[in-house]
């Protein structure tokens, strides 16, 4: 190790399993450097390979092919013969095992445990051994009684306590932590993750904690790794990840936990399509910004900041949709001059939910029809996928852009059928064939859950609900995959069980085919439910911008009565 601050070094380590039948790979030849008195936390899906990682680092994995380096002060602890490695392991690197009954033994009590790790790895006399266990059980905030007690008489808390106890019992320099907090309650899980936090402070400790709670790394580490099928994906500090994070599956990742968004509507990353796994990058199928070359070109880890790094073929999380100082004046009844819009910069990512709230006259509506090329701006400019939208129209293409109005009734034509409205983007396109075409649409009719018979195809739309009538108008939108999708008002007119089902059967056609949506409102309490990002809009220009969390901390804490004149 060529840096006098790194205590430990992990270089292109991988882990196989042989289940008898294939080879399972789990940790896919991963390097990292963790510097003294760090701290850095390891998230990931269960089978991402993070508990591979600190059972490698241990030599605890018997049947496993293991290949690469790991070094602890310049020697490696892969090729240490077993005797050799148990001077290490314990003395130097402690892991606290995930809480479980099963890692206890359940005839033994707590003494007797801490009597066995003792004895084993570390280096004290008979009558020296229950001071030593009493003074274990204070560093954990344990009472000396507990000791007489067996695993099962103890809370989860408790027994967790007692994991961490054995793990300090012959003064590590290294904590592995696995999954910490799991299954404890709220009051526990604050104990522990306080009770951590004192030890690596007091003792100097270095730590690498796996955990699937956000809140749990958030308050345990100052660098983050993200991990996907066994490799690292993302690597930066923990502020900087989840407030900005690079990879669609560290993204995914944040969005499923409620300890971040607690307004939100839960949705998870969606699931792979299919088991096989390319040679290019491993998140390919769950991506939503995935290219053709992405199949086949593996992604490595490159800088995006000064500590940030990304594995992406397209360099992390794209900008698809950008506007730069726009501006549009319109010129009402009596001849005055109304700015719609006043210089108004906005961007959203692959895969995002901007949000754009607002009062009636504010400006929105105006915006999103400069935004979807409705509209020509007097001023400013807008980039789709890097591009001038005026040379490349989106809104005439598949996989482009496309617009859901306010009014179902207005957007959609009397006369037309329900397939002929759902089908007209793809007749004008001259997309496939007439049969393809009609396929895709039943498809997307059974997905917003409506009817597929021929005599509802074969519908006028006069003869519609409101509600249907706007999901045919969700449909017509979808029909041709757009990247982005710019939805204004959209149920705003409909019945607040209507609009809920509608409002999340569009969150779920979204989770599942990645696309991008501004979604405009006057309603806070919607926007709450499925903003990643919030842009508050007043007399035509931006007033406040950022993550949904943000605004809507500030929001219900300090500014809620500013905002309430403005929604």
């Amino acid at each position: 190790m060529e840096n006098k601050n790194t205590i430990l070094e992990i270089k292109n380590l991988s882990v196989s399993y042989n289940s008898g039948q294939q080879l399972t790979k789990a940790v896919n030849n991963i390097s990292l450097k963790i510097k003294k008195g760090s701290s850095v936390g390891l998230i990931g899906e269960s089978g991402s390979g993070k508990s591979s990682v600190l059972l490698s680092i241990m030599g605890l994995l018997k049947k496993a092919e293991i290949s690469g380096e790991i070094f602890y002060q310049n020697k490696n602890l892969l090729d240490l013969k077993a005797r050799k490695l148990l001077s290490y392991r314990w003395q130097k690197i402690a892991l606290v095992f995930q809480n479980s009954l099963a890692v206890f033994n359940p005839v033994l009590t707590i003494k007797e445990q801490l009597e066995e790790v003792i004895k084993r790895h570390c280096i004290y006399s008979e009558n020296q051994l229950e001071p030593k266990i009493d003074k274990l059980l204070g560093q954990v905030r344990l009472a000396a009684k507990w000791k007489n007690y067996y695993p099962h008489q103890l809370s989860g808390g408790m027994r967790q306590k007692v994991l961490i106890a054995m793990a300090l019992a012959c003064k590590p320099e290294i904590l592995l932590v696995d999954e910490p907090t799991t299954a404890l309650d709220p009051a526990n899980k604050k104990e522990i993750i306080a009770l951590l936090n004192h030890l690596k402070q007091k003792y100097n400790l270095t730590m690498l904690v796996v955990s699937h709670s956000m809140e749990t790394i958030q308050k345990l580490s100052s660098k983050l790794i993200t991990m996907y099928q066994g490799d690292f994906v993302e690597i930066g500090s923990t502020a900087e990840v989840i407030a900005k994070p690079e990879h669609c599956y560290t993204r995914g990742l944040l969005n499923s936990s409620p300890a971040l968004f607690p307004y939100k509507d839960l949705w998870g990353i969606k699931s792979q399509e299919t088991d096989q796994k390319t040679k290019g990058c491993s998140f390919y199928s769950r991506c939503p910004q995935h290219l053709e070359k992405c199949k086949e070109i593996k992604p490595k880890l490159k800088y995006t900041g000064v500590e940030h790094r990304v594995a992406c073929n397209r360099g992390g999380i794209v900008k698809l949709l950008e506007a730069f100082n726009l501006a549009k004046t319109y010129n009402n009844q009596q001849g005055d001059q109304i700015k719609a819009v006043n210089k108004v910069n906005l961007n959203i990512r692959s895969g995002e939910i901007l949000v754009l709230v607002g009062n009636s006259g504010s400006g929105k509506s105006s915006l999103a029809q400069l935004l979807a090329g409705i509209e020509k701006a007097d001023q400013g400019k807008i980039n789709f996928r890097g591009q001038e939208i005026s040379q490349i129209k989106p809104t005439a293409q598949r996989k482009g852009v496309q617009m859901i109005f306010q009014d179902p009734f207005a957007a959609t034509s009397d006369r037309l059928s329900v397939l002929e409205v759902i089908l007209e983007p793809l007749t004008i396109l001259n997309w496939k064939t007439k049969k393809q075409r009609k396929k895709k649409a039943v498809q997307l009719l059974k997905q917003l859950q409506l009817p597929t018979q021929e005599e509802f195809l074969n519908r006028a739309c006069k003869n519609l609900s409101g509600g249907q009538r706007q999901r045919i108008a969700i449909a017509r939108a979808l029909i041709t995959e757009p990247s982005l999708l710019i939805a204004d008002e959209i149920t705003s007119m409909l019945d607040p069980s209507i609009q809920a089902n509608i409002i999340r059967k569009l969150k779920e056609l979204q989770n599942q085919n990645g696309f991008s949506m501004i979604y405009i409102t006057h309603n806070l309490a919607l926007a709450k439910k499925i903003a990643d990002k919030v842009y508050l809009m007043e007399k035509g220009k931006i007033i406040k911008k950022g993550s949904a969390a943000e605004i809507f901390k500030k929001t219900d804490k300090h500014q809620a009565a500013i905002y309430s004149n403005i929604i």
